[in-house]
């Protein structure tokens, strides 16, 4: 498949390549070029007459086909909130990728999230990466991106109506750091000792984020409890991202000094709870202009995942940078989920999910005229 005659924004260094074209060989960009220069051959040429390629944008942070579209309980699978600890769960084995918003995702030019647990336990469970649009085998990217913790609010109101630990987040943190100590004794025991230990599958789940191979992802809004994720991630030495980080603006040069990564938003939301009363749209671009690496994300179902682009398009009217809120969509998601060598830009040897638009993405009105992920167009635009 050839597309010809596009302005292709690369979110690499080159940048814009004006009056150019692209082609896709199989699920891969294969090639580009210049118009004037000439075109390959192709048994399938679609000229889009000088509107823009994209990147596939990428929503870091979501819950798509963990809390299912327009179900209460039976489609209710992201908080196994009967026990606090459960870093064993898989986000693959609750997810519908059948889901009708994971093509409303597709249609909005979305192809890649990261969805998994909510935030009810402070350990939650294990992350997973899809791609929007394929049959089921196409669509798993990663089935253990990362391992999902939760500080602050959510959990001690979970647990509160139960009776039950943490209702403070004093124990909050105290029941990460037990689970992080009993794994840390338990890989231990299995390099050190000749006989294996009694199986424990929650520390099976934590030896690869102990060894640095999995970030985890924590959830926290307040400054103190993002102080909290950032001590107990450096006690145990764990590679770090956090979500959220709604009063990260305030502590943005500390947060630049620790070389924090954020998924920053929801960006739409109301200040539903007492944990988001500083909730501030400007938030990503402080954190830009402060150094901080920071995406994008809708928190679907929280946002609907569609209005992701409008959502990095907030962030261009409260002060960040054009280049930068697409980036936060497309090339910064990819970095801080390590997906860089896939998906993210506009380079050869990287998946072909990008979308095309005639006007600005980040616009209330855009719709893109077409996308492809995987190098398949999604049907039914």
């Amino acid at each position: 498949m050839l597309i010809i005659n596009a302005e292709i924004v690369t979110m690499e260094a080159e940048g814009i390549l004006h009056n150019a074209w692209l082609q896709v060989t199989g699920k891969k960009l294969a090639a580009l070029g210049f118009m004037a220069e000439g075109t390959p051959k192709d048994d399938e040429i679609i000229d889009i007459q000088g509107a823009s390629v994209y990147p596939g944008f990428i929503d870091a942070h979501t819950h798509l086909g963990m809390w299912e579209n327009g179900l209460a309980f039976e489609g209710d699978d992201g908080n196994e909130d009967t026990d606090p600890s459960t870093p064993h769960l898989r986000a693959i084995d609750a997810v519908n990728f059948f889901d009708e918003c994971f093509a409303e995702a597709a249609r909005a030019g979305v192809t890649t999230i990261v969805t998994g647990p909510g935030s009810a336990n402070p350990i939650g469970g294990q992350l997973a990466v899809y791609k929007t649009f394929g049959n089921p085998e196409e669509q798993l990217v990663e089935p253990y991106l990362a391992l999902k913790l939760a500080l602050g609010e959510n959990p001690k109101s979970t647990y509160h109506g139960k009776g039950e630990t943490p209702v403070t987040r004093m124990a909050t943190a105290a029941i990460i750091r037990e689970q992080l100590l009993k794994a840390s004794r338990y890989l231990q025991d299995l390099e050190e000792n000749e006989e294996l230990p009694e199986l424990d599958v929650k520390c099976e789940a934590l030896i690869p984020v102990l060894k640095k191979e999995k970030p985890v992802h924590i959830h926290c809004h307040r400054r103190d409890d993002i102080l909290t994720a950032i001590r107990i991630a450096e006690e145990f030495g764990l590679d770090y991202v956090l979500v959220h980080a709604t009063e990260g603006y305030m502590i943005a040069d500390y947060l630049k000094g620790k070389g924090a990564k954020i998924l920053s938003g929801p960006l739409l939301c109301d200040r539903s709870k007492p944990e988001l009363k500083n909730l501030s749209p400007s938030s990503v671009g402080v954190l830009f202009e402060a150094g901080v690496q920071s995406a994008i994300i809708s928190d679907h179902p929280v946002i609907p995942i569609q209005y992701l682009p409008l959502s990095a398009g907030i962030a261009v009217r409260e002060g960040l940078p054009h280049e930068s809120a697409l980036a936060a969509i497309t090339s910064v998601p990819a970095a801080i989920c390590g997906l860089s060598e896939r998906i993210g830009s506009i380079k050869l040897g990287k998946d072909a999910d990008f979308s095309v638009f005639s006007g600005d993405p980040l616009s209330i009105s855009a719709t893109p005229q077409m996308v492809f992920v995987s190098g398949k167009r999604v049907n039914a635009l």
